[in-house]
């Protein structure tokens, strides 16, 4: 079949009308007062993808921050076991410390325990204070003045983190009562 002359030039919209579509672009609908089922299902069929297109942003953007934030647990862990793994290497600094009298030595330990304590590794202060089951582990009981104050710190407590990764080895005191005589 061929187009006449006339088909030719009529417009773009007269010639969808032809074919049975409806050529309305949004707010009046060519069909009278009733909109054309076709406006109707495509406006349909446009929230129903605007829709999705939504849920699946949402569900893209909850996936990314799980995974960052799984990456940042990751990390957190990796972490704390390599600072777990150097805590028995600070301990023997701090016993060839007692030994050896260098300065060197002394600067060395320094420097590498501000490393740390920039990645967040932080000594429990538990000398003097009252004993705390949570943050040192009996390992002698002392006769003193007190009852349950931590006089001696064998082995150091340290936190990674806010979080426990050692509690320390301690001596605390135990009050003894002398008898008059």
């Amino acid at each position: 079949m061929q187009k006449s002359k006339d088909d030719t030039l009529k417009k773009p919209e007269e010639q969808q009308k032809k074919r049975g579509e409806c050529s309305c672009e949004g707010e009046a609908c060519c069909h009278e007062n009733a909109p054309c089922p076709e406006c109707e299902a495509a406006k349909q069929q446009a929230e129903e993808y605007k829709t999705k297109y939504l849920r699946a942003l949402a569900d893209y953007q909850n996936h990314e921050r799980h995974v960052q934030n799984q990456r940042v647990e990751l990390i957190a862990s990796a972490n704390k076991e390599l600072v777990l793994k150097l805590l028995p290497f600070i301990d023997d600094l701090n016993r060839a410390e007692l030994f050896i009298q260098d300065k060197s030595l002394v600067h060395v330990k320094d420097n590498f325990l501000k490393i740390l304590q920039a990645e967040g590794l932080k000594e429990i202060d538990v000398l003097n204070k009252e004993y705390d089951p949570y943050t040192a582990e009996v390992i002698d009981m002392v006769a003193g003045e007190k009852d349950g104050v931590v006089v001696e710190v064998l082995r150091k407590g340290y936190m990674f983190n806010d979080q426990i990764v050692r509690v320390a080895q301690v001596k605390v005191s135990k009050k003894v009562e002398q008898k008059a005589q």
